[in-house]
């Protein structure tokens, strides 16, 4: 059987990387811990257990998501779409431990000096294979937890974000390609994103005054615009209906989700403590706000109420809730997921989106929702000059060209990004292929047992 190069260069690139993690020296302590970190009295037990509950709760999102993703798509591509989600847990858990920590969270490169020196993104050899990432707290990024329980915590956002992007163009990428391209965002979107907002010298964060409590901007948006990016690269499929192959999935990934999302949000505080509370009320308000208004939606404009439309709506009031989740009250919290669902319903029916072979409205759902999310939490959020009712208008202004700048360079970086990857190995897959369906054409695997497996290889 002939192997393409492609994918022998992919195992050389894995034999290499874990390769020098062999042989990498174990770095903890030297000037800079001593002038960073904290020493291991200032850590909370509390704070500990509530961060390491957090980062399992948000781990289960990437299965959950995999769930209510192959759920939705036809029958020859389930395992393919649910593939996809599931192996972020594998491609960026390296590339997180590699250099992109370090992108999002290394020591800062940007412009300016004093109070303010605004920085783009991290030195990414500050932490590289986790060099200083033990158990003493950031004196700056966590005071009361390992610095390491920081990294997973925050690792696990990383890996969810790229897996959203999946739904857009499911049912046509090749397998190869779709890796090549997690492995370029994660690097050139998703963390330098994540260091403008959320490092304390992040030009989003600290020039702009951006709130985003748990990644309604860093992760909802970005994978949005990036969808909407694929999509318009990708072009449409050959047959563009299908009937969702499996309702249970859906509802079961939903509730994985639902459940996730607690250590998602109310995770974000960092510490076990009333925010974190406040947090964890706001996002299952909103989410069953959402779900309801999304059933009550569909119903006013003559489409039946549907398990679907209950569990897409859920979704919905998550993501809007996420950047604002323990900056805001519970029954503002409610508004929330009540106006994003009536939006995002909007553009998920909308004659204009249909123009787009989004397979599962991601841009609708997740992009919508974290731009509409964006815009609430700079109108709700509390605390002086965090938005429009709580600062003016100079503040929301801000907010404003944030999410313009936002947009611009997820969508435009992403678009790229997906040209790079298509350049380097054709992302669409074959027309036979794509008849045929992605999980034998891609991975000779299939629900149906009568199915026939390819015996020849097959990359289309």
């Amino acid at each position: 059987m002939k192997i393409e190069k492609r994918w022998i260069i992919s195992f050389i690139m894995i034999s290499v990387v874990c390769t020098i993690g062999a042989f990498w020296p174990t770095v903890t302590e030297n000037s800079y811990v001593l002038s960073e970190f904290g020493t291991t009295d200032h850590i909370v037990p509390a704070d500990v257990a509530w961060m390491l509950t957090s980062s399992c709760l948000v781990l289960i999102m990437t299965p959950g998501l995999s769930f209510f993703y192959g759920g939705m798509v036809g029958k020859k591509n389930v395992i393919s779409t649910m593939l996809q989600s599931f192996i972020c847990l594998g491609v960026v858990t390296l590339l997180w431990v590699t250099v992109a920590f370090s992108l999002a969270f290394g020591d800062p490169v940007g412009f300016g000096s004093g109070e303010h020196f605004y920085s783009f993104f991290g030195n990414p050899t500050t932490f590289a294979f986790m060099d200083y990432v033990g158990v003493l707290p950031h004196k700056q990024l966590a005071n009361t937890i390992p610095f390491m329980l920081f990294a997973l915590f925050q690792m696990k956002f990383a890996i969810i974000c790229p897996a959203i992007i999946t739904g857009s163009f499911a049912e046509r990428v090749r397998f190869i390609s779709y890796l090549v391209f997690i492995s370029l965002f994660t690097i050139f979107i998703y963390a330098p994103l994540c260091h403008a907002v959320w490092y304390p010298t992040g030009v989003l964060g600290s020039y702009f005054g951006v709130k985003d409590f748990a990644g309604g901007t860093v992760v909802h948006m970005s994978s949005g615009f990036a969808a909407l990016a694929g999509v318009i690269v990708l072009g449409k499929r050959k047959n563009s209906q299908h009937i969702p192959t499996n309702i249970p999935f859906v509802l079961l990934g939903t509730g994985m989700l639902w459940f996730g999302w607690f250590g998602f949000n109310a995770g974000s505080a960092l510490a076990a403590n009333g925010t974190a509370a406040m947090a964890f009320a706001t996002t299952t308000t909103s989410s069953a706000a959402a779900m309801l208004t999304w059933i009550f939606f569909d119903r006013m404009n003559g489409r039946k109420v549907s398990a679907l439309g209950a569990c897409i709506g859920a979704v919905v009031g998550l993501v809007a809730i996420t950047p604002a989740a323990g900056f805001v009250s519970v029954p503002e919290s409610m508004f929330f997921g009540f106006v994003t669902a009536l939006v995002s319903n909007t553009a998920v029916n909308c004659k204009y989106s249909k123009r787009f072979d989004d397979t599962l409205d991601v841009f609708a759902c997740h992009g919508v929702g974290g731009i509409m999310g964006m815009i609430l939490t700079a109108i709700f959020a509390h605390g002086e000059n965090a938005s429009l009712l709580h600062g003016g208008w100079s503040v929301f202004g801000h907010h404003m060209m944030a999410l313009v700048l936002v947009s611009v360079f997820t969508f435009f970086g992403a678009y790229f990004l997906f040209k790079v990857t298509n350049f380097i190995i054709p992302l669409r897959v074959s027309e036979e292929s794509e008849h045929i369906g992605l999980d034998l054409s891609q991975h000779d695997e299939s629900l149906d047992p009568k199915a026939q497996p390819i015996t020849e290889p097959h990359y289309g």
